[in-house]
This record gives structure tokens, sequence and C-alpha cells, in this order.
């Protein structure tokens, strides 16, 4: 009975000693999700794994013990963002004219943008090394088209290249250009971009 005992606590004292590594290795990874993400959003579009490590606390061979290339951290940093983001582009109150509906949702897709626009444009820097970011880009842009459909079901109807002008209209590119490249307020840009889709839409659907 004493040694069933023993071989029992020794078993319980094994399983602790492995819960307590993975819980070790879970805070590692999580920390090192959370640092790359927060260089990205400061500004810097390619963190080193360098840079993560000294960010998360960790040592740089901890790094590539958990992700074998920096890919694997950028796709984890991905999901992070889309679950921390994602609310911001969906919901919103969907009801009223196609006017009233057009300046909600170009104010709602805006705080999306202004509010993940370091994260876009460090992953569009490195679509052209990391197919998922590429495929993960595609798949954001599908999904921004689709709110945009459910905002204004409008949009099912009219030709083809209009539909794409609109989507080019609303897009996180023409959102970067207007508040980068030209210097326009968040105000003044929602303007902008809120009369060109009631050009494109209310005016030439009529």
């Amino acid at each position: 009975m004493k040694v069933r005992a023993l071989r029992e606590e020794q078993q319980k004292t094994r399983e602790k000693n492995a819960d307590g590594r993975r819980d070790r290795t879970d805070r590692s990874r999580d920390a090192m999700v959370a640092a790359i993400v927060s260089l990205m959003n400061e500004g810097t579009w390619v963190p080193t794994a360098q840079q993560v490590s000294e960010r998360a606390g960790v040592g740089l061979r901890t790094v590539f013990r958990h992700f074998s290339d920096m890919e694997g951290l950028f796709v984890m940093a991905n999901q992070l963002v889309q679950k921390q983001h994602q609310g911001k582009f969906i919901g919103g109150d969907r009801h009223g004219s196609l006017s009233e509906r057009i300046e909600h949702a170009v104010e709602r897709h805006a705080d999306g943008y202004e509010a993940t626009g370091n994260i876009m444009l460090s992953t569009k820097s490195q679509i052209w090394r990391y197919p998922v970011l590429r495929k993960n880009y595609t798949r954001l842009q599908n999904v921004l088209r689709k709110d945009l459909d459910d905002w204004l079901p409008e949009l099912r109807s009219i030709p083809v290249d209009q539909r794409e002008m609109v989507d080019a209209t609303a897009s996180f590119e023409m959102w970067h250009r207007l508040r980068s490249n030209q210097g326009l307020s968040k105000e003044s840009s929602i303007d902008l971009v809120t009369k060109m889709l009631k050009a494109l839409i209310v005016v030439k659907s009529q």
C-alpha cells in the first residue's frame, strides 16, 4: 500500500510539474505575441526576433523554440488583432435612409482603420514574404466587402464596375492615402469618403 501511495504521489507531482511547464510556455508565447503586436502598433512594421524577445522579456532562443520562423509569430499576432479589433468594424446602427447608412458605415470602418492602421501596413509590407499573411489580408478584404453589403444592400443591384469603385473608395488604402499622404484629419477623411460614396451610390443609382 505504501509503495502504491508513493507512486500515486509521484505521478501527481509529475503532472503538477507538467502543468507548470505548460503554464510557463503559454505565458511566454502570449508575451511574445503581445510584444510583436505592440511593436507593430507603435509603427515597427517588420519587428525582428531580437526586438520581440526584448519587449517580451524572454531570450532570443526562447522565441525560436516557440516559433520555428517569424511567420508563425505573425500569424498568431494577426489572430490576436482580429480578436481585439473585429468589433470596431462590425455592429453599429444599420437602420435609416441610404444616405444615413453610408455615413454610419464610413464612420464605423474609419474607427477600425484608425485602430488597426499600423497592423495593416505591417501586414501589407510582408505579404510578399509570407503567403499566410497574404491569404489573411485577402480574407479581411472579403469580410469588409460583405460588411459593406450588409450596411448597404443597394450595392447588390449596381453595375460591377461601379461596385468596384465603391470598394476602392471605402478601402483602407484610400483611408491611408487621405490620412497619411494627403494629411487630412479623421473628420475630413470621413467627410470626403462619405461624399464620394454618396456620389457613386446615391446619385448614380437613381
